[in-house]
């Protein structure tokens, strides 16, 4: 509202800054994710109990070394995956299903503007379940080493992949269908995805195919970079790019919004 020359108000219509708006709609999103029961079940509380149970307890034979240097790698890649992909495919496959998104569509918000709030949402989940389980894993005897730039270019871009197959699932299934396959694919992924299970365990022709997978690629370079100091995991960033590129040129071009 102005004040005119008369003392009376005049409207002054339009949408709030672009900017604004993105922020505001990312933190209604980032308090829906926190606020959901069974979102902190998979972004929180399942990572923090694998790894301090398969960090206290011999049960998988992670190699030599403590297992914790073997697991908080792939605890980490589990995070971004339980946030990036499941946990938004889920919330979005239900917005889409109730019409919210339609409805957001045709507020000022614009529709990649909607989408750069759900992903800067990711991104602050994300940041607060890695300082999380970053703080357990160290009190478990975790000793990282490695470069932290290329330790964040790996949680980008596999933040990038799972988001962009998440908003392709969301976008094209129904959202029963959506919520069932997020949660078998999240399961799978837990298990053959090299996060608690070494790679290595699996046949020859499997784990090829495996470690073509964004969360083994992820989990892996992290655990290169952070158990063993190495240098840039090239062929894992490679992965992850591909996915990357892939899912969210083929969310872009399939997704649908009622």
């Amino acid at each position: 509202m102005t004040t005119t020359t008369e003392g009376t108000y005049a409207p002054r219509p339009g949408g709030a800054p672009l900017g604004r708006m993105i922020a505001a709609q990312a933190a209604l999103e980032t308090r829906m994710l926190l606020r959901n029961g069974e979102q902190l079940l998979l972004t929180v509380i399942i990572p923090t109990l694998l790894l301090v149970l398969f960090s206290s307890v011999d049960i998988v034979d992670t190699g030599e070394g403590e297992a914790v240097d073997f697991l908080a790698p792939g605890v980490l890649a589990l995070a971004v995956l339980s946030t990036a992909f499941t946990g938004q495919a889920i919330a979005t496959g239900f917005e889409r299903r109730y019409g919210v998104l339609k409805r957001l569509a045709a507020s000022p918000l614009p529709r990649w503007a909607l989408m750069t709030a759900k992903t800067v949402s990711v991104l602050v989940t994300e940041v607060l379940q890695i300082v999380l389980l970053t703080v357990i894993a160290l009190a478990l005897g975790w000793s990282p080493h490695g470069n932290p730039f290329t330790v964040l270019l790996l949680l980008v871009l596999g933040t990038a992949a799972c988001s962009g197959l998440g908003l392709l699932m969301a976008g094209t299934l129904r959202a029963e269908a959506t919520l069932a396959a997020a949660n078998l694919v999240f399961l799978l992924l837990l298990v053959g995805g090299g996060v608690i299970v070494p790679l290595d365990k699996f046949p020859d022709g499997l784990r090829n195919v495996l470690e073509l997978l964004p969360v083994a690629a992820l989990s892996d370079g992290l655990r290169e970079v952070l158990r063993y100091g190495a240098g840039v995991p090239w062929g894992d960033l490679g992965v992850l790019a591909v996915w990357s590129v892939a899912g969210l040129a083929a969310a872009g071009k399939f997704f649908r919004w009622e």
